[in-house]
């Protein structure tokens, strides 16, 4: 595209609000928002919501479900004609539906709005939540409601600026490579202004635009609480619980208490100045339960209330973070590879002494995550898949055992704090977790242990496992190609040692191919092929480097094992000085 072509393009057919909103863009705003759409992949497509085809906005979100039903009508009826915001009847020409959901990003429910109305306009039936809603909710619902697909509108833990469009398939996992790529062929074709099918409010008296059963959240509740592994813990260490739960101004604030307090959590507070959704998320920096510093409020609440436990859920619900108080009285941060694997290791003790450990048992982390949880695995006899990052290869995993009857999903979770127990949903879920959470502080609090406490007790039984993750920012209309030639660079010319530590062998799964740097050999690797170089180091430590999918970023993560917390951590130090030059 050329961008002043575009954007003179764009002049003419929005309303006046985005029109004096373009007035104001910046010369490299304009590049960048103009110059090309934004990449729909199969985590959807999220981006700055600025005017233009590089941004997330009304005229993008639009087009975005014009492809979308565009592809779900393709072998149908033909859809309706073409036109602007019109009336539309009852009649669906492919007796299809999608289920919408959105988060508590600003827009967002505007957005679904929006999404709702074109679904309509090609007949099909949209069902949409009355209020914002956790992202597993939605993919659970996909399959509840047998709809052809879901929408939910959110751009998850980025900065406030941020939203996006994440799509689901039929079967409430998020869309493979073929269907993204297929989607993404039909979004390219839509022109915003011509192309787009809008129907008008009285879709919702027609029937086209429904709102969500309450059944469909009851069954979620009920899936959810199914997914306890002691049902009295809770309630037997009810006095020794103290807890804080903030929401970050999400979606996380309209279950989340509801799910805690209806298992017997009764010491539960939670922070009034986050409680109420709020998109320009006025108390923190960026809403990633990642960040310690989004903590503060609630660690200021534990103080005064002497909880020695802080949860918090980003604004879609579907991450969740935890701070925890050591031996000295601080609070520290239990990162997202430990909790998995201290969620692991309390799942498949409890299931062993009840005797209930479900037949072939098996977890799923990726490639990214703490080996840690794979020693885990090790030790309890239970098989551990090994995936691509990104939590739609677990859900594809989870949907190919339920298809074919085969084993049985444990846990689910990937290092950047996102897991699932269950198969209700096919997406990270930090209600179900939050839950396990806290059951899980039960059971220890009944042993007069901590979370940290057991956090140790993996260390001393596996070893001492450390990681870290640097992001390299990209910036302007250049990122993309910046991106690229970081890749290509380190793919062309490897290193040779990272740390101190000898590079014994170089995973490319772009090309498939691991290389053995001493022998020169090269065998195939199995998993889809994607845009990750992972460097296996000496000492069975790891760095491993791939380009954001969802932001202008590079991100790098830094796997280590020591003999000792000390070593470890010499070892993360010395990566993270490495590779932060890259």
């Amino acid at each position: 595209m050329n961008p002043q072509t575009t954007f003179a393009h764009w002049l003419k057919h929005v309303d006046a609000d985005t029109r004096a909103q373009m007035e104001r863009m910046t010369d490299e705003q304009i590049a960048t928002h103009f110059a090309a759409g934004l990449a729909f992949g199969t985590a959807g497509l999220r981006g700055i919501m600025l005017p233009g085809p590089g941004g997330v906005n009304g005229y993008t979100i639009a087009a975005a479900t014009q492809g979308l039903a565009n592809y779900l009508l393709a072998n149908s009826n033909p859809p309706v004609g073409a036109g602007s915001t019109r009336p539309c009847t009852s009649v669906s020409a492919a007796s299809l539906s999608v289920v919408i959901g959105y988060d508590s990003r600003n827009n967002s429910q505007s957005f679904a709005r929006i999404a709702a109305k074109v679904l309509a306009g090609n007949g099909i039936t949209a069902y949409i939540f009355d209020d914002m809603r956790p992202t597993a909710m939605v993919s659970h619902a996909v399959r509840k409601m047998s709809a052809a697909a879901g929408i939910t509108i959110t751009a998850s833990h980025n900065p406030r600026e941020y939203n996006g469009y994440k799509v689901y398939a039929a079967d409430g996992t998020q869309l493979g490579l073929a269907q993204a790529t297929a989607i993404a062929a039909q979004i390219n074709a839509v022109d915003p202004f011509i192309d787009v099918k809008l129907c008008d409010e009285s879709a919702i008296d027609t029937g086209l635009i429904r709102f969500m059963p309450h059944e469909v959240e009851e069954d979620y509740l009920a899936s959810v609480h199914a997914e306890q592994v002691n049902r009295s813990v809770i309630a037997q260490a009810a006095d020794k619980l103290r807890i804080v739960y903030t929401p970050l101004h999400g979606a996380g604030a309209v279950i989340v208490p509801d799910v805690l307090r209806r298992v017997g959590v009764r010491n539960l507070f939670t922070v009034a100045e986050q409680m109420a959704p709020n998109g320009d998320f006025p108390t923190v920096d960026s809403p990633n339960p990642e960040a310690f510093d989004n903590f503060r409020h609630g660690i200021k609440m534990a103080e005064k209330h002497d909880c020695n436990l802080v949860i918090a859920t980003d604004p879609d619900a579907d991450r969740v973070g935890v701070v925890a108080r050591n031996e000295n009285g601080e609070f520290v941060a239990i990162t997202g590879n430990q909790m998995g694997a201290l969620l692991l290791e309390y799942i498949l003790t409890a299931y062993a002494e009840s005797d209930t450990l479900p037949p072939r048992p098996y977890a799923v982390k990726t490639i990214v995550t703490s080996e840690l949880a794979a020693a885990v695995c090790a030790y309890h006899g239970i098989k551990m898949y090994d995936l691509l990052t990104g939590f739609k290869y677990i859900g594809e995993v989870i949907a190919e055992n339920d298809r074919s009857d085969g084993d049985s999903f444990i846990l689910g979770f990937e290092e950047s704090y996102g897991y699932l127990k269950g198969t209700y949903t096919r997406d990270k879920d930090a209600v179900v977790t939050t839950l396990l959470i806290v059951e899980m502080a039960a059971h220890y609090a009944m042993q007069g242990k901590t979370l940290l406490d057991a956090l140790h007790e993996l260390f001393e039984r596996h070893g001492y496992f450390r990681e870290s993750s640097i992001n390299l920012a990209k910036r302007g209309p250049t990122a993309a190609a910046d991106m690229a030639a970081l890749m290509n660079g380190l793919r062309s010319a490897p290193p040779s040692a990272l740390g101190g530590l000898k590079v014994l062998a170089t995973r490319d799964y772009l090309t498939s191919i691991r290389t053995d740097h001493a022998s020169g050999e090269q065998s195939k690797l199995t998993l889809p092929t994607s845009d990750v170089l992972y460097f296996e180091l000496e000492g069975g430590n790891a760095v491993a480097i791939r380009p954001s999918g969802t932001e202008p970023k590079v991100k790098i993560y830094i796997l280590a094992r020591g003999d000792s917390s000390d070593r470890a951590a010499a070892i993360v130090t010395a990566l993270e000085r490495e590779v932060a030059a890259w």
